[in-house]
C-alpha cells in the first residue's frame, strides 16, 4: 500500500555532509508527519528529527544546528540534510512516515534503511 524508498547514505569522512531522501508512493495516499530514526550496533533505534505537514520540526539534541529536516509534499519527499557529521552519526537511518490510504486508518510506515558511516 505505501512504500518509502530511501537514498543518500554512504560513507563520508568526519565534518562531511549527506543529504538522505525518503519518497512515498502508493495510491489514495494522504501524508503526515514524517521523519528519520537512526540506530547504530548495540543501541535502541532514536529519533533524529520529525516534520509536521504542516512544516513544523523536531529535533534531537544531538543534532540540533547540524541536521536539517523539510519535506516536498507534491513529491511526497522528506530529505534529512546532514552537516558537521560526527563518527557518532554512523547508524542505519530509516525513515517514517504517517499516512492513510484512501479512508482508512492512518499507521506508521517505515523506510529499508539506509546506511550512514562517518569516519576517516
Amino acid at each position: 500500500q505505501v512504500q518509502l524508498v530511501e537514498s543518500g547514505g554512504g560513507l563520508v569522512q568526519p565534518g562531511g555532509s549527506l543529504r538522505l531522501s525518503c519518497a512515498a508512493s502508493g495510491s489514495s495516499l494522504s501524508l503526515y508527519a514524517m521523519g528519520w530514526y537512526r540506530q547504530a550496533p548495540g543501541k535502541q533505534r532514536e529519533l533524529v528529527a520529525a516534520i509536521s505537514s504542516g512544516g513544523i520540526t523536531n529535533y534531537a539534541d544531538s543534532v540540533k544546528g547540524r541536521f536539517t529536516i523539510s519535506r516536498d509534499n507534491s513529491k511526497r519527499t522528506v530529505y534529512l540534510q546532514m552537516n558537521s557529521l560526527k563518527p557518532e552519526d554512523t547508524a542505519l537511518y530509516y525513515c517514517i512516515c504517517n499516512a492513510k490510504v484512501g479512508l482508512g486508518n492512518m499507521y506508521s510506515y517505515w523506510g529499508q534503511g539506509t546506511q550512514v558511516t562517518v569516519s576517516s
